[in-house]
């Protein structure tokens, strides 16, 4: 019997996954708080453009208002929102939620021990993901990473849940490629590693990773916001651990770390992609930067560790949030100077 799957936030990357999922002849209910773009996939389908093809899938599509007229449960609950949307999501869904299934947030942040605490630790796995896409009308995504190039890390925050990882492998492995980790918290810290040279530091300057690397002093701030970010994850206790696709071989072999990840990443999305939260500046939208960038200069401020890459880009996203500073440029020569000023 083909398990029952709800996704919740099916935006850029949620439409993605349940495009995925629904053309592999699985039973997918999407979800999303969007109208306009539920109405265009139930109207139209839902079109993913990727470099090499486009298709268009036909897909159950519902409005938030919807759920409540569902009248069933669902075996696996993927949580595919803005990290800050995590809580107040996996809460509308618990209730729909079979009381020996599954919920699974895919999502940047460390978002895997709110869905725990929501789901309990019986329903719960965890996951790190690599999936570039973009959304700005209603029933059409473009894909930066088309499955080849997209990526699944899986694993148990409780190891009593072990044994149920095999089963949610073999539903995303139609999405992308899947790994298995023993370590999910520290996996999913290193891609907030990752996002905190790659997201907010590159969105505030208006440009793609691929623009934004031909500016002089970019790559030495990413690579200091990215140390900044290692180090705190150190202090939680987190060892490093391959993402990516990467083996522990590609990481243990190499005293460049930090730009082998950001140079996968790059290699992976592609010289146009626009990463989400340059997309949520040119939407005008709150961006997932207070909850990586910010996190990291809080944790580092209250073990009395200094984060100036971190805090800088915190700042600066949120001058671009209230409309005091536009996406450009100039705001790394902002930065650096307001990581001098913090460090005297």
């Amino acid at each position: 019997m083909k398990p029952s799957i709800a996704i919740i936030g099916t935006g850029a990357n949620g439409s993605c996954a349940g495009a995925d999922l629904t053309q592999a002849g699985l039973d997918v209910t999407m979800i999303d708080q969007w109208p306009a773009h539920v109405e265009a996939m139930r109207t139209n389908g839902l079109t993913i453009k990727m470099p090499e093809e486009q298709k268009r899938v036909e897909v159950d599509a519902h409005h938030l208002c919807d759920v409540a007229g569902l009248n069933r449960t669902f075996d696996l609950v993927l949580v595919m929102p803005k990290a800050y949307d995590t809580r107040w999501m996996a809460q509308l869904m618990e209730p729909y939620l079979a009381e020996d299934g599954l919920m699974i947030g895919i999502q940047n942040a460390m978002t895997a021990e709110i869905i725990e605490d929501v789901a309990g630790p019986e329903r719960t796995l965890g996951c790190v993901v690599e999936l570039s896409s973009e959304i700005f009308t209603p029933g059409l995504v473009q894909r930066n990473t088309p499955p080849a190039k997209t990526w699944f890390g899986i694993g148990a925050l409780d190891p009593e849940m072990a044994g149920r990882i095999d089963e949610v492998r073999e539903i995303l492995s139609h999405v992308g490629q899947v790994s298995v980790t023993g370590e999910i918290l520290p996996s999913k810290w290193m891609k907030l590693v990752v996002n905190t040279m790659c997201l907010g530091p590159l969105a505030m300057l208006g440009l793609t990773m691929h623009q934004a690397n031909k500016l002089p002093g970019l790559r030495e701030f990413v690579l200091k916001a990215g140390t900044e970010a290692l180090n705190a994850g150190q202090r939680r206790g987190y060892a490093i651990q391959p993402i990516f696709g990467l083996t522990k071989d590609d990481i243990r072999e190499t005293n460049q770390l930090l730009e082998t990840l950001y140079d996968k990443l790059g290699a992976d999305i592609g010289p146009a992609a626009r990463d989400c939260v340059l997309q949520d500046h040119l939407k005008g939208r709150y961006s997932e930067v207070d909850l990586i960038n910010g996190l990291v200069a809080e944790e580092s401020a209250a073990n009395g560790a200094a984060a100036p890459a971190n805090a800088a880009v915190t700042e600066i996203t949120a001058k671009i949030h209230a409309g005091e500073l536009k996406p450009d440029p100039a705001n790394l020569q902002l930065a650096l100077e307001m990581m001098r000023d913090r460090t005297g």
